[in-house]
């Protein structure tokens, strides 16, 4: 097992998890935009945005970070190609740590805070799912 595949597995795979919030995150904005001239530069405007937000926008964020969990964990998990769930905790810890500073840094509702905090641990299943996948 060399370190730099496991650097790599932990590298690629929060670029394979972040594409998945994009591509999520993309489905959702248009079906829940906000409200016309919000500048999401704007941090003020974000968090009256957020604080304001229908369920379903923020829902989509969370769905977002359950298929980032999964997916990232799966491929940290295949291409570190050691037995072990090491690469995969490793992108569940920075994308849980990067949610955190998020959810502090805007106002999310209590619901979110758990399930924000809760989805990472799919980091288990996507890893346990590539250890019984065969071997690359």
């Amino acid at each position: 097992m060399s370190i730099l595949r496991q650097i790599l597995a932990v590298v690629v795979g929060l670029i394979v998890g972040s594409i998945g919030i994009t591509i999520v995150e993309n489905i959702g904005h248009p079906l829940y935009p906000p409200p016309a001239g919000t500048d999401s530069n704007n941090r003020e405007a974000l968090k009256e945005y957020v604080g304001k937000a229908p369920f379903m926008a923020l829902f989509f964020i969370i769905i977002a970070y359950a298929l980032a969990a999964f997916v990232s964990r799966f491929t940290a998990t295949k291409i570190s190609n050691s037995g072990k769930h090491t690469a995969a905790v490793i992108c569940g810890s920075i994308f849980l740590l990067i949610t955190i500073y998020m959810m502090v840094s805007l106002p999310t509702p209590i619901w979110f805070w758990i399930l924000g905090i809760l989805v990472w641990t799919l980091v288990l299943a996507g890893s346990q799912f590539a250890l019984k996948t065969k071997k690359i």
